[in-house]
C-alpha cells in the first residue's frame, strides 16, 4: 500500500481509502488493479447482472475489463462522490496493446490528510435506468450536489 494512503471504514460507504498525508492537485497516486477481463468473460463470471449495486469492475476499453475481485488493490475500496477530489486516467499501452491499458487514480483538487478519496464511477449500463436500478446504484456521497445515483446518462449512439 502506498504511504501516502489508508484503509479504513468510511462514512460514505463501507470501506475507504484516505489521504494519509497532504496531497496537492494533479498527484498520481494509485494503479488500479485486477485481473484483465474480456467483457464476455466478465459477463459469463458474473452472469451480467446489476442487480448488488457493488462490483470492483472497472472498464478498461471496448475489449477489456480490470477486475479487482482478482489480484485487486485498494484502489478498489476508493469510494463514489459527485464532487470528487479524484478521477480516473486511462493510459493506453504505447504499442497498442489494449489489454495492457491501464488505470490510474490522480488527484483533481488539492486533498487534506484525513480526507478521504473520491472519484466520480460514472456508471453506464444498457438496460434502462429504472427505479429498481436508480435505488440498487444509489449514491450515498453526502454532498449538496449529489445526484442520489451512480448511473450516468447513457452515451449518445454515434450516426452512420
Amino acid at each position: 500500500m502506498p504511504r501516502n494512503l489508508t484503509l479504513r471504514r468510511s462514512p460514505i460507504h463501507g470501506n475507504g481509502v484516505f489521504a494519509a498525508r497532504h496531497l496537492p492537485s494533479g498527484t498520481r497516486l494509485i494503479e488500479y488493479r485486477g485481473k484483465r477481463r474480456s467483457h464476455d468473460e466478465v459477463d459469463d463470471c458474473y452472469g451480467g447482472d446489476y442487480d448488488s449495486g457493488h462490483t470492483f469492475l472497472f472498464t478498461l476499453n471496448e475489449e477489456y475489463v480490470v477486475d479487482a475481485n482478482v489480484q485487486g488493490n485498494i484502489a478498489r475500496w476508493i469510494n463514489t462522490s459527485c464532487d470528487p477530489n479524484c478521477e480516473a486516467v486511462i493510459v493506453e499501452d504505447p504499442k497498442g496493446r489494449r489489454d495492457r491499458d491501464r488505470i490510474f487514480i490522480e488527484t483533481i483538487k488539492p486533498i487534506r490528510a484525513g480526507e478521504e478519496l473520491t472519484y466520480d464511477y460514472g456508471i453506464t449500463l444498457d438496460e434502462p435506468h429504472t427505479p429498481r436500478l436508480r435505488k440498487i446504484w444509489a449514491c450515498r456521497c453526502g454532498k449538496s450536489n449529489c445526484t442520489g445515483t451512480m448511473l450516468r446518462p447513457k452515451r449518445p449512439r454515434k450516426k452512420k
